[in-house]
């Protein structure tokens, strides 16, 4: 059964979701969730399933009018294959294949996924010969098949007892699918195709016949008299027509469940059990265990086999395909998958006063056509025929410390200079991106500091979720924590929660779609309940849509990314009365403002514009209500590179590009402008953080409630440079707390003792020539009574 050619490739198929009536609102009143946008939000389930047996979901994509289109893991050969039929004669061979089927559909089963289209056209072959089910979930995806204006099913495969409910039900079980293998297995072993001759009416007539009948031998028996192929069929091993007949029971209840019958006496009489029962399960990339487990060994490949790119995941070449150039909906068209109509032909019916109807029937576009087609990598591997092969198996140290003489990573080099959206639209760079940070992050934790160090440069967007849950340090078991919580029993938060769920960048598809919905209403009832010192402020979930955004498919990871985001950059701001905390940290962007921008400052103090004003919300939400997700994304790449004091300096830079206006501005005007917050260059607006931050003494974002790492026993005690004279000990050095009012009070910052030392310690002939000379003038204010020295120093220090 091998076919070397019949190599991976990848498919895409369309379908319509049916529409809804205009103006068809729910019952909270807000106009009805798309069926394009429910199935999109619940296809998400169908991309975290791996299994061998199965072809992988890569992608889906929203199209006009309803239009969905699905991008998976294919191959060209299937069941329908007249070679793949012959040789499948061998009572080994068909128990192989019989096996694969089942222990696929036992992981389908596991996870709640119903096939319910399992055909000898679904079921597909790879280069080994091993099985590959595919066209799975669309009966969980479409909500059983209520978002979609067609059946779903394959009426030869179906159950009696869902044709006579009804192709269109919610009351299918799995074991639809064990009657669909059965028919399979029947057709395979009498080597013919059942009821090929019949009319669609006389097919459905004759399966719902065999209700008629009290067990599978029966219907076996009937179907068998009616072919005459008796003898063939009684030539096949005992325990594979056992099997057929448990298959066929027309007693839905009393067929055998997919996991059970993976232990029938057909399986066992030919060995099957041990070696294709176990399962393979990828581990998480935060995983602690062993990882290179089931890992072929690497070797440097020949000189004749030049396909590396073909050796990378199915996700990576679908991301670089994209990047290439690649567009689903119009290869879709070049194929003829989606075909446009002139719009004259598409005006609906004229229905007159009588009833009579006249105009074009219902367009067939809108069932569904299973026809895959097969997206070009040839543009993509055209684009990447000058990679160097080694970028492909990087050695982590060399490639991080630019070892290389190649030109082509010369050329990385270059990229790597750009603007981040222009890098992130190039194939070659990305394709060194990802393949360098999923070898890092395979080998997480132990390489969390290199992993820290390439951030520096960028992320991958395709490596995103797992990178920033590196930074924050995320590692071990956190579902079976996640599992632990209560996210059912009703709380007095919940009715907020559903409030704010609804508002929060619902301009995302998977956001909005109910399924979004759920996932954010646990993940934050989690956070609520396993934090009781906290209360839920309207904000949370703003904080929240980023993580579950990037981890739709692993709420626990989002959950656990939200947890160690909180403490880090939102100390006690989520406490009952967090007023001393906003207040703190209000007044110290209030200096920062002043430290940076001395004539913004008096100019927004004279108008009476205050921090209070504008930046709670940028604050409590760490700008995730201020900015869209995909700028989110890029400013908090940055983030969480930084210390909790970073968002500050963010806020300045926001203030930076907006100071022209807000100079000229009013406070009318400049409450007008922050309600609708005008366009903000992010990348100028990360770029201009970093710059801030880095020129700030680090005494001026000095905070009581700033959460302080163990490590450090007092603020800014690690890396402080002292004189030969002073005591590395000595507490003077450090800042002391002061009361709110105070705080707000001082316009000016004040510095520590420890951050004077550090500016002393600047020379004239400093390597910086770029800046201007500066002149500070320090002068001790403090009586003799605060400080015993006799007469007071004036330090003039000047440095470049």
């Amino acid at each position: 059964m091998t076919n070397k050619n019949n190599s991976t490739v990848l498919g895409a198929w369309t379908f319509f979701a049916s529409a809804h009536a205009i103006d068809v609102c729910g019952i909270n009143g807000l106009p009805l969730t798309p069926n394009s946008i429910r199935v999109l939000g619940r296809f998400q389930k169908l991309r975290s399933l791996k299994h061998p047996g199965l072809c992988t979901y890569l992608d889906i994509k929203r199209g006009k009018h309803e239009r969905v289109m699905i991008v998976s893991e294919h191959y060209q050969d299937n069941l329908q294959n007249l070679e793949m039929r012959s040789s499948l004669k061998s009572p080994k061979l068909l128990a192989k294949f019989a096996f694969e089927v089942l222990d696929a559909l036992s992981y389908l089963h596991m996870h709640d996924i119903i096939h319910r289209c399992l055909s000898p056209q679904s079921i597909r072959f790879d280069c080994e010969g091993h099985v590959k089910v595919s066209n799975y979930g669309l009966y969980y995806i479409t909500e059983c098949g209520t978002t979609v204006s067609f059946p779903i099913g394959v009426p030869k495969y179906m159950p009696p007892e869902v044709l006579a409910r009804g192709m269109i039900d919610s009351c299918s079980s799995r074991k639809c699918d064990i009657w669909s293998l059965g028919i399979i297995l029947l057709e395979l072993t009498l080597e013919i195709s059942l009821w090929s001759d019949f009319t669609l009416e006389n097919l459905l007539k004759e399966i719902l016949s065999l209700l008629k009948f009290d067990n599978g031998h029966e219907i076996v028996a009937h179907i068998v008299k009616y072919y005459d192929s008796s003898v063939k069929y009684e030539s096949s091993p005992i325990s594979l027509q056992l099997l057929i007949e448990e298959c066929l029971n027309p007693i839905s209840n009393s067929r055998p469940e997919s996991h059970q019958l993976l232990s029938h006496p057909f399986f066992e009489e030919h060995m099957l059990t041990e070696d294709f029962k176990t399962t393979v399960f990828p581990l998480s990339f935060l995983s602690t265990q062993l990882r290179c487990n089931g890992y072929e060994k690497m070797v440097k490949l020949d000189s004749k086999i030049d396909d590396h790119l073909s050796k990378r995941p199915l996700q990576e070449l679908y991301y670089l395909w994209q990047l290439a150039g690649g567009d689903l909906e119009a290869e879709l068209r070049r194929q003829e998958l989606i075909k446009a109509k002139p719009p004259i032909v598409t005006v609906s019916k004229i229905i007159t006063c009588e009833g009579e109807e006249f105009g074009h029937e219902k367009d067939q576009a809108f069932l569904l056509d299973d026809s895959v087609s097969i997206l070009p990598l040839e543009p993509l591997k055209h684009r990447l025929r000058d990679v160097d092969y080694d970028i492909y198996y990087p050695l982590i140290e060399y490639s991080l410390n630019g070892i290389s003489p190649s030109s082509f990573f010369a050329t990385l080099k270059d990229t790597s200079k750009l603007p981040l959206v222009i890098k992130e639209k190039d194939v070659e760079y990305q394709l060194h991106r990802i393949v360098l940070f999923k070898r890092l992050l395979e080998a997480y934790p132990y390489k969390r500091t290199l992993i820290s160090q390439e951030c520096k440069l960028d992320i991958p967007p395709l490596y995103r979720p797992w990178v920033w849950a590196a930074l924050l340090e995320i590692e071990g078991d956190i579902q079976e924590g996640y599992d632990s919580i209560d996210k059912e029993t009703p709380t007095p938060t919940d009715r907020q929660i559903e409030v704010d769920i609804p508002r929060c960048h619902q301009y995302d598809e998977l956001l909005s779609s109910p399924v979004g919905h759920q996932k954010f209403k646990r993940i934050l009832k989690a956070w609520v309940v396993s934090h009781p010192q906290y209360v839920y402020w309207q904000g949370l979930d703003s904080l929240c849509a980023p993580f579950l955004s990037l981890n739709f498919n692993d709420e626990a990871l989002a959950y656990a990314c939200l947890s160690a985001f909180i403490p880090k950059y939102l100390h006690n701001f989520f406490l009952k009365d967090n007023s001393a905390v906003i207040q703190e940290y209000l007044a110290k962007f209030s200096h920062l403002i002043a430290f940076h921008d001395p004539e913004l400052t008096n100019h927004l103090d004279n108008i009476g514009f205050i921090p209070e004003l504008y930046a709670i919300p940028w604050f409590l939400t760490m700008y995730t209500h201020v900015f869209p997700l995909h700028k989110i994304f890029h400013l908090w790449d940055t983030l969480l590179l930084g210390q909790s004091s970073f968002p500050l300096c963010i806020g300045v830079a926001i203030l930076k590009q907006l100071r022209n206006n807000l100079l000229s501005y009013g406070f009318n005007e400049c409450i007008l402008m922050f309600s609708d917050m005008p366009e903000i260059d992010i990348q100028r607006c990360v770029q201009d953080s970093i710059k801030i931050f880095c020129s700030t003494p680090k005494s001026i974002t000095y905070r009581v409630h700033e959460k302080v790492s163990p490590k450090i026993k007092k603020p800014f005690e690690a890396n402080v440079r002292f004189s030969s004279s002073e005591s590395m000990t000595d507490p003077d050095l450090f800042m002391v707390p002061l009361p709110i009012a105070e705080l707000k009070s001082e316009v000016s910052p004040r510095i520590s003792a420890e951050d004077l030392l550090d500016l002393l310690d600047l020379s004239p002939d400093s390597k910086n020539k770029s800046r201007s000379s500066i002149k500070m003038l320090v002068i001790d204010i403090r009586s003799s009574e605060e400080y015993p020295f006799i007469g007071r120093k004036l330090y003039i220090l000047s440095f470049m």
